[in-house]
């Protein structure tokens, strides 16, 4: 029988499901990252006994003790905000880490790509953090300053996959605008999964990868 982790779960890809269906889009066009913040090993284990296997973590060091207790066919998302000088320690301490969410300076980008590369792994999926509503306590790029960034990963950081861009908007009614804003910025589709090619007029153009 499952346990509730695993029916809470099932409930909100559901939701997912049906979410899509009413855009027009295929389910299978978004993933969901369980974020266990703070969730001991046991109820990680629960959900991927389940079949799940995309699991995400806020802070490096829950992650640094977490992921050796558990399989090693999860794919870790980072997705709290990251310093400098704790990306060696991610990259050394999670094999499989998939991606990291957070990217929100060059210099955090940097010491990311020199930490994949002192370990010889494949290159590490990152999408660009964009601050978009504008508020102090929230990490990430300005939204003027997001197209470079992510020229930044993709052009200087040969051990970095730019994937997209991330945002966390307000939580309230108007959070969906904060969507639409950061769209605005390059005309970004919602599976954020885009590769970038510099034009001859040294304009940014963005293409989806099929």
């Amino acid at each position: 029988m499952e346990g509730a982790a695993a029916v809470a779960l099932r409930t909100v890809l559901r939701r997912v499901q049906q979410a899509a269906e009413r855009s027009g889009r295929q389910a299978s066009q978004v993933r969901v990252v369980a974020v266990s913040k703070t969730k001991p090993v046991s109820l990680i284990r629960e959900v991927y006994d389940a079949g799940y296997r995309y699991f995400g973590e806020n802070y490096v060091q829950e992650l640094l003790d977490k992921a050796p207790e558990l399989p090693t066919d999860i794919q870790w998302h980072f997705v709290g905000h990251l310093q400098s000088n704790k990306a060696k320690a991610v990259i050394a301490g999670v094999p499989n880490l998939y991606m990291v969410e957070s990217v929100d300076s060059s210099k955090v980008a940097n010491y990311l790509d020199r930490a994949v590369s002192s370990i010889g792994r494949k290159p590490l999926k990152v999408l660009v953090q964009v601050n978009t509503s504008g508020e102090e306590s929230k990490y990430g790029a300005e939204p003027s300053e997001c197209v470079e960034l992510a020229k930044h990963v993709k052009f200087q950081c040969p051990n970095l996959e730019f994937s997209g861009l991330m945002t966390i908007g307000m939580f309230c009614q108007v959070a969906e605008s904060k969507f639409v804003k950061l769209l605005e910025y390059q005309t970004i589709n919602v599976n954020c999964q885009w590769a970038c090619q510099e034009t001859s007029n040294r304009r940014l153009k963005w293409e989806a990868q099929t």
